[in-house]
């Protein structure tokens, strides 16, 4: 069989099992090991697999990845999430939609120090869900703005999809992060200006909530002092060439695990419930 016919049959299979729901990274092994296997030898496919298997969870420049979660574990379980969200609420929540729009804008600040649009969904469906349907917001909308917000972990940095596309295409992480900036922000701009135009089109669809006075929006913007700090500690660092984005990684993870210390956030209990 010619390698072009193995490769339209691979891609056949491919889809196939996607099809079938097995996860994409498990179809594209097993169609990749399969198709190499044919071609050359299955002795040889097998030594790539724990080769490749060994030089990744041995290279230095994965551990990018493991450290900005940590980061966005100490973040989330310290309450800082909370504290973006009672910031972002205490000026946008009176808007017509504006539990929506303060949803996306506290997603794109956690996004900023966890880069993870997992760990970001997650968080912000324990923080902003409740809230919104206490005020009667549709579970559709409720669950779609968050799930929206939860896709900028992606492109904003330090974005985790970046650090792996940068260290698989051997590019400068630095680089790429600068570069998800732009379409990050215009992302986050694009899902409040939705919002705002759903609010305005359907005034009965969604409603407004009570408009904070100035001593709780003062409030809560002290309240946010440590994520600000920890965002221009590790950005301002890794772009200042202070540090490599690995160890950007590592000197966030510990500066948020400091922080949730010395505030009184992250005791046993705490650190118990961290699951990366």
């Amino acid at each position: 069989m010619s390698t072009d016919a193995v490769a339209i049959i691979g891609f056949a299979a491919l889809f196939l099992l996607m099809l079938l729901r097995v996860p994409v990274g498990m179809a594209m092994g097993l169609v990749g090991v399969a198709g190499f296997s044919y071609l050359v030898n299955g002795d040889a496919a097998l030594k790539i697999i724990g080769h490749a298997s060994m030089r990744t969870v041995t290279d230095y420049t994965f551990g990018v990845i493991p450290m900005f979660l940590l980061m966005g574990a100490f973040v989330s379980n310290s309450g800082m999430s909370r504290e973006l969200f009672r910031a972002a609420n205490a000026f946008l929540g009176h808007l017509r939609g504006g539990l929506g729009i303060a949803t996306i804008a506290a997603c794109a600040g956690f996004a900023a120090i966890s880069g993870s649009s997992v760990a970001t969904a997650a968080t912000f469906s324990t923080v902003a869900y409740p809230e919104m349907r206490r005020f009667n917001y549709p579970q559709s909308f409720a669950t779609g703005v968050i799930a929206a917000g939860g896709t900028l972990g992606a492109m904003l940095p330090p974005s985790t999809v970046l650090a792996v596309y940068g260290i698989i295409t051997e590019q400068d992480i630095g680089k790429l992060f600068i570069a998800g900036i732009l379409p990050g922000a215009l992302a986050a701009v694009m899902y409040i200006t939705t919002v705002s135009i759903i609010g305005f089109a359907r005034p009965g669809f969604l409603p407004s909530v009570p408009k904070a006075p100035w001593s709780e929006r003062l409030s809560a913007v002290r309240d946010i002092w440590a994520t600000l700090l920890l965002f221009c500690f590790v950005i301002g660092g890794l772009y200042g060439g202070l540090f490599t984005p690995t160890e950007a990684g590592g000197m966030g993870a510990g500066g948020a695990f400091l922080i949730g210390v010395l505030r009184g956030r992250l005791g046993r209990q705490e650190l118990a419930l961290i699951n990366i």
